[in-house]
């Protein structure tokens, strides 16, 4: 409802890592739901990093520093065409609203209350749920070694443990506050008085009920196994915060420093703190050793280097630069560069370029009926037939030759067939696949041409149903390098689990699709690199793409992509048409391999255009989408008309740098069969509106309509009539197009219901004349 508003999401919880949030049942959804807000920020980057290490296992996509407006860069993950920032900041505590509570008669009062019930005593405090992530029963056992390992401290020192009730998290609150109430027994009965546990509700427990045991107490204690956002040690450092001045140091308390637990998030920002590991026990001991016997240059040095963080990080300059962060998220002000997909878990934010929306099959129509040279360029997998390849699986059997891989349906077949049997129509079928391959599933269409391995393989249309002629679109040159990659590739293959070589007659893939997603990303780089040095003497291109690309290393002949291809075709237009020049060019593919050829025709379109604008005066094309890889396409000027007619479709609604999208590929077949129905249409077939508006077009009159129209009047009716040649004429006109027309001068006004004979200045036919010579169209 609101398109251009920047939303952020903070998550104030620790995020798990990819191990852990994988066992998620709807993790994915989770996931993408997250990535449709616009920044995702995070308290500590170690919850940013898992965060981003599920997004790369998990999605497969890619994160990295993306440059922002303002010069500099953002950490971001490339989510469906957007980048979503993610940013790691920890928040704090507001200094005067603390001091204001710590100078409060009722605070000062409740402190001096609970230092004078434990005089003399040195007082460790912890304020903590009673759930198992907050490690209470580990504090209480560190406790417990301590004093077995040092006697001498018993009865000198105090633990306050406050449990604040956590009802709503069911048996584990129940299972806690039994384990917590046995261990407290358990040291009492051993060492009497040393631990004080309390129970209460959190709002038994609020700020200044807090503050005043926190001002109390020396040191304090905060041990989960993992934790959010826990701000009780920011609070109590900056209510030791006076021990730095010459009137605290003279109280002689051993006060002001906490131990940590170094998985809660703000050990990341107290550094003056002791860090413990709450699993061993032993080195919760150790810190309660260490913070007695410290000495005072040392806990001095350690206070005001947590003091440091408290005072400057508040709470409003937090939220200050968490806004600032979401408002450098650049976002568009064209509400249609970002889109939603989906329903209920499944929905998503898609960033897509400046105009990309649905194919529209009228306007394709319409351009495919007035044109007379087309040229129809349509990928195979994922376009007119399923893709295998979106299934790990699947993909790995057919590799193997122990799957079948899908086939076009009976009915995508005829489409494909009536559209080659338009002698206007170009078509070929631009497929990765092999040839041989290609020509069991294809071969049999007459007129129909196919380019096998991404373009290395061409065979031109042909009516011979016989065996097809093949060419290649580069020289093949010394093919030596094969045996070099595939043995390099199979060390490789045998160090990354669930990698394996793929080979056609033209190129040779490490596949790493199945792989750990982090680990056989690292090893397709280093492949790469290796290849590319390896193989550095010969005409070839190593090619690496990326888990959202399908995740593999590719050999291939130098030169050689769907994009080379097209320019190819229309260069050699005249030689397999019927025609000198293409009017019309339909291109329709469905993946990041048919994007060169997707991107090229959209911009030879663009070229047209242009010059077209220009001609008339009308103002330049906006600048094509950053997204868009320019490439010098000059060289099929010649063999364009100056009414090119460009449309480019991709399959799937997703960024790509087609201009349209279609949502699958049964609305393909769809709209090959509405242009199959406008070629098969007989062109004598013409409505009375068409023969006013052509009769207009020079002067009125049954003289200019039968030159026109090569017609012959003979006596009352008509005679024979040629509506053939090479006379262009529209099937039917809409009474919205004629009145359109006629407002702009370009046919007379006349009545739509008017029949024939009015129009061609014969008269009507009366009741009593003889009509059986009349000749109706």
């Amino acid at each position: 409802r609101i398109p251009m508003a920047k939303v952020g999401l903070f998550l104030h919880t620790p995020f798990p890592s990819s191990e852990i949030f994988r066992t998620v049942w709807c993790r994915e959804e989770l996931l993408r739901g997250m990535l449709n807000a616009d920044q995702v920020g995070f308290h500590v980057f170690e919850y940013a990093r898992h965060f981003l290490t599920c997004c790369r296992r998990l999605l497969g996509m890619n994160y990295g520093m993306i440059p922002d407006s303002s010069g500099g860069h953002t950490l971001a993950v490339d989510a469906n065409g957007r980048h979503v920032a993610v940013t790691s900041i920890h928040a704090g505590v507001e200094p005067p609203v603390l001091n204001q509570i710590l100078t409060h008669t009722v605070t000062l009062e409740k402190a001096n209350s609970i230092r004078n019930q434990f005089q003399g005593k040195v007082i460790f405090c912890a304020i903590d749920r009673l759930e198992s992530l907050k490690g209470i029963p580990l504090k209480l056992l560190g406790l417990e070694r301590f004093f077995r390992k040092c006697p001498e401290w018993v009865g000198k020192i105090v633990l306050i443990e406050v449990g604040i009730s956590a009802y709503e998290r069911g048996d584990d609150y129940e299972k806690t506050k039994v384990e917590v109430f046995k261990l407290v027994s358990r040291i009492n009965q051993t060492w009497p008085g040393t631990v004080h546990f309390q129970e209460c509700a959190e709002s038994e427990m609020r700020l200044q009920q807090r503050m005043a045991l926190l001002c109390a107490a020396d040191v304090l204690l905060a041990t989960p196994i993992r934790d959010g956002l826990n701000l009780v040690p920011l609070e109590f450092t900056l209510a030791h915060q006076d021990v730095l001045t010459d009137l605290g140091k003279k109280d002689g308390r051993k006060r002001g420093l906490c131990i940590l637990s170094e998985f809660s998030s703000c050990a990341r920002v107290m550094r003056g703190a002791l860090h413990v590991n709450p699993w061993k026990v032993s080195e919760i001991a150790n810190a309660y050793h260490q913070v007695l016997t410290m000495s005072d240059d040392e806990k001095l040095r350690r206070i005001r280097c947590a003091c440091e963080f408290v005072t400057r990080v508040t709470t409003q300059r937090w939220a200050l630069a968490v806004m600032l962060d979401l408002k450098g998220v650049h976002k568009t002000e064209n509400a249609i560069h970002t889109t939603g997909a989906g329903l209920g878990l499944g929905y998503r934010r898609l960033g897509m370029d400046i105009g990309f929306t649905a194919l529209d099959a009228d306007a394709v129509i319409k351009g495919y009926r007035n044109s007379r040279s087309r040229l129809i360029l349509v990928d195979y997998g994922g376009t007119i037939v399923s893709n295998d390849n979106l299934d790990n699986l699947k993909r790995f059997q057919m590799v193997k030759n122990r799957r079948m891989p899908s086939v076009p349906t009976k009915e995508m077949i005829n489409a494909l067939k009536s559209l080659c049997e338009d002698k206007r129509n170009t078509v070929f079928v631009v497929s990765g696949k092999e040839r041989s391959s290609l020509t069991k599933t294809l071969g049999g269409i007459p007129n129909l041409g196919l380019a096998a391995e991404h373009g290395m393989f061409i065979s031109w249309p042909t009516k011979s149903q016989s065996r097809r002629r093949w060419e290649t679109l580069v020289p093949q040159g010394d093919q030596a390098w094969r045996s070099l990659a595939i043995t390099i590739m199979e060390v490789y293959t045998s160090r990354t689990h669930g990698s394996y070589i793929e080979e056609t007659e033209m190129k040779v893939l490490w596949q790493y699709r199945d792989a750990d997603p982090e680990f056989g990303y690292l090893q397709a780089k280093e492949l790469e690199d290796h290849l590319a040095n390896v193989l550095r003497n010969f005409a070839l291109d190593v090619l690496h793409s990326g888990m959202e690309e399908g995740g593999y290393v590719e050999v291939r002949p130098k030169g050689v992509n769907k994009g080379v291809l097209a320019m190819h075709v229309i260069q050699q237009f005249p030689r397999i048409a019927s025609a000198t020049k293409v009017d019309f060019a339909l291109v329709l593919g469905d993946d990041h391999c048919d994007e060169p050829m997707l991107s090229v025709v959209r911009q030879i379109g663009r070229r047209v255009l242009a010059v077209r604008r220009a001609k008339r005066g009308q103002d330049p094309l906006p600048d094509l989408p950053s997204t868009i890889t320019l490439v010098d396409v000059s060289s099929c000027d010649d063999f364009l008309s100056p009414d090119l007619d460009v449309h480019t479709c991709t399959v799937g609604k997703k960024p790509s740098a087609a201009a349209t999208y279609l949502h699958e590929v049964h609305e393909v077949q769809e709209l090959f069969e509405s242009l199959v129905k406008v070629s098969t249409r007989d062109q004598k077939f013409y409505s009375s509106v068409d023969l006013t508006s052509y009769s207009s077009n020079k002067q009125e009159g049954t003289l200019e309509l039968a030159k026109n129209f090569s017609l012959t009047l003979a006596g009352d009716g008509l005679g024979g009539s040629n509506l053939g040649g090479g006379s262009v004429l529209p099937k039917s006109r809409s009474l919205t197009e004629m009145m359109s027309a006629a407002n702009t001068g370009e046919v007379r006004k006349v009545k739509i219901s008017s029949n024939l004979n009015e129009y061609l200045g014969l008269g009507m036919i009366e009741d009593d004349d003889d009509d059986e010579e009349a000749f109706f169209f």
